[in-house]
Order: structure tokens, then sequence, then C-alpha cells
């Protein structure tokens, strides 16, 4: 082999191997930031469009973990460095994690959580989105008027009335709704009735469907869930208010904030700007029956049209 050979052919190992070491720096590398959501299609819209936002506006890198499972599998990871952010509800920090009264005013619960939070863990409470997507319980809208039941107060009278008998309703409920505080242990002792029968647990994305097509009566909901109005089902109301304000609203890390403190400014962009209809709007397009689409193009189509990205920025990131 010639030297000119000898030299191309050194030069094309040296080539390979710095390619080799770029490659493996690159995949090594971690994301700036880590977003994660619970197992519902709101936060992946929400965690969606927190991530748009961040990339759309600074040069940090962003890695989803949507759909990670329930609150205390988002808390925890974000507890451990994990996670720098997720999308939490007041009801849920004070209720479910601090293992406080209900405090059913908006800002009364926003203030105890955003205090509490940042002494206690170390995390801040940004500025909330603007809805409350309250728990709430949900039937049938035939049978609801049918039975002459519209408030939790009327559910419970009922619920007494049937005892055992086969005419008795029946529930299906999330696994973390069954066990939470401001769920089915604290609204049965609340409005004093239970099912005869245990309550099903229910993946929260088959109960709306469960519901609509009889096989239970009643189900836990949110009440921003678009899937309410899809399967024309009714909100019973929580006529003595058991249920504590849930006002959404980024949850990130101290550390992470002291890393990039520009994340403030850009993520409470979002203040303010999602009602309850439009959330529930957001929602109802990716889980309608026909035609559903991502989260991630409602989320950067809604921050479009909102004014806080322009349009035909970076979709494939």
């Amino acid at each position: 082999m010639s030297t000119r050979a000898k030299l191309l052919t050194l030069a094309g190992i040296v080539g390979i191997i710095a390619f080799a070491l770029i490659a493996m720096t690159l995949l090594s590398r971690k994301p700036d930031v880590v977003i994660g959501g619970k197992d519902f299609t709101e936060q992946s819209v929400l965690g969606e469009m927190l991530a748009i936002l961040i990339e759309e506006n600074s040069d940090l890198t962003v890695e989803r973990k949507l759909y990670l499972g329930g609150t205390m599998i988002c808390f925890n990871a974000l507890q451990a460095g994990d996670l720098d952010l997720y999308a939490e509800y007041t009801g849920t920090g004070l209720v479910n994690i601090l293992k406080r009264e209900v405090i059913t005013d908006l800002d009364g619960a926003y203030a105890a959580v955003k205090e509490d939070f940042k002494d206690k863990y170390g995390l801040v409470w940004l500025k909330p989105f603007g809805f409350n997507n309250t728990y709430t319980l949900t039937m049938r809208k035939a049978q609801a008027e049918k039975l002459g039941i519209r408030t939790f107060s009327d559910l419970a009278v009922y619920v007494r009335k049937q005892g055992g008998n086969t005419g008795q309703l029946t529930a299906g409920f999330t696994a973390e709704f069954i066990e939470r505080p401001d769920g089915y242990k604290g609204l049965t002792d609340a409005y004093g009735f239970h099912f005869a029968t245990e309550p099903k647990q229910m993946d929260p994305g088959l109960m709306y469907k469960a519901c609509a097509d009889g096989d239970v009566d009643v189900i836990c909901a949110f009440a921003t869930d678009g899937r309410i109005a899809a399967y024309d089902l009714f909100t019973l109301e929580d006529d003595k208010k058991f249920f504590p304000a849930y006002y959404a609203a980024p949850l990130i890390r101290a550390q992470t904030l002291a890393k990039h403190p520009e994340l403030e400014g850009i993520l409470n962009r979002l203040a303010g700007k999602l009602d309850n209809r439009t959330m529930q709007e957001l929602n109802l397009q990716v889980d309608r029956k026909d035609n559903p689409r991502q989260a991630r193009a409602v989320a950067r189509d809604f921050l479009v049209r909102s004014g806080l990205i322009p349009a035909g920025t970076r979709a494939g990131r």
C-alpha cells in the first residue's frame, strides 16, 4: 500500500472514531429540562405546551416523560430530580400531598401550596393557567334525568334508598380516586353514602366510555375533560362543596429555576390563558372518537392562536 493510501486510510479511521465520539457525547448528554405528566390527556396537552414554549423561547433542550402515572409517581420523580417540572393541581397538592384540610377558595388554596411546597420540598408553584379542573361525579344524562339526580346529595339519597336492591347504581373510579382523602373515602363521609358494591377500579382513559356504554353508572370525572360532552354525560353538582379548588399550574424544582432563571418568565406566559371551557375543548380534540389529534399538535395550535409562539415554528422538535 502506498504512503498516500495509508494516510487516506488513517484519516478515514480517525474520522470514524471522531464521529463515534461525537455521537456518544450527544447520546449521553442529559437534556436541560425534563417535563413529566400524569396518565391522562390533559396532562399530555399541558406538558406539550410547557415543552414547546421552552423550545421556542430558549436554547434549552427538553425531554418529555408524559403519561408517567399518578400524582405520587410524578411528585416523587420531581423531588428526586428525575423530573424538572410538571403541571400540578392546587387541590391535589393541598390534600393529597400536604395532607391538609380542604380550602375551597381558589386563591387561598394556591397561596397555601405555594408557601408550603417551597418550604418543605424546595418546589415552586408558578402562576396558574387559569382553569379549575375539580373532581366531580358524572352519570349518563338520560339516566340522571330519569332518576332525578342532579347533585351529589341527590345521588346519596338514591343510593341509601336502594340499599342492596338489584336496581342499585354501580360506580367506576380510578385507583387514585379510590384511595385519595379528597376522593371516594372522603366523599362518602361527607355525603353519608356507600355504593352497595365496591367501585370498580378503572383506567382514566376507559371509564368515560364504560359509563356511556352502561358498564357502570357513576364515574369520577375531571371538570375539564372533553369526553363528558363527547359521551353525552351529565356532571353532578357538588352541593356541599366537598372538593377543593384544583387550579392547575407548573410545579418546578427551585434548583432548576436557579440554574435556568429564564424559565419562570417563559412558563408564566401561559398564566391565565386557559379557562375551563378552552381546556375542555383542547382535551376533546385529543379524545374525540372521530379523527382524534395528537396532543403536541393541539398544544402547538393553541400557542399559535394565543400569540405565544409564531406560526410556522419548529413543529418537528
